[in-house]
């Protein structure tokens, strides 16, 4: 790998993987369009769903909505990675559009993140209430067969003092 290829790497774009599939319209230079659904996106592309691959190399108008707002922009359209998965990158994508893309992009990431520490915290609490619950029974057993076996061994001696002196 190159210097370049090593900083485009370091410098790659966050992405999202969309759990819910978002509906997106592509729009051909000849006017035509295709329905897909993008399952990644990042400001400078993403990955479609399509019910069949559009040649590599086509222009298209990508058009979708977040929750940010819409999103319109202009993308070449990659080589197909499966009959379905599509990816694309943007070749245009005015100011207003980059800016309600990236603030999306944020805001899912920091949820997730928020959702992440919030399900770690969970676990830590239950961690915790695990490790510090384990000792209360474990000496309750304790106390527990202590017990029995004080019993038991005073069952034994008294067995013993009435076998010997009772007879």
């Amino acid at each position: 790998m190159d210097g370049l290829s090593q900083l485009h790497a370091q410098l790659r774009a966050p992405r999202i993987n969309l759990a819910d599939f978002t509906p997106a319209v592509l729009r051909f230079q000849d006017g035509q369009r295709a329905s897909g659904k993008l399952q990644v996106l990042s400001v400078n592309g993403g990955l479609l769903s399509l019910p069949r691959p559009i040649h590599q190399g086509s222009q298209v108008k990508v058009m979708f909505l977040t929750h940010t707002g819409p999103v319109l922009g202009a993308a070449e359209m990659l080589s197909p990675m499966t009959s379905t998965q599509q990816p694309f990158r943007f070749v245009s994508l005015p100011v207003d559009d980059r800016r309600r893309l990236g603030a999306a992009i944020q805001s899912t990431l920091n949820q997730h993140l928020l959702n992440k520490d919030a399900a770690e915290q969970k676990w830590m609490e239950k961690l915790r209430a695990a490790s510090s619950g384990e000792n209360r029974p474990r000496r309750r057993m304790l106390k527990f067969a202590s017990g029995a076996l004080a019993l038991g061994i005073l069952g034994v001696g008294c067995a013993f003092y009435f076998i010997r002196y009772m007879h």
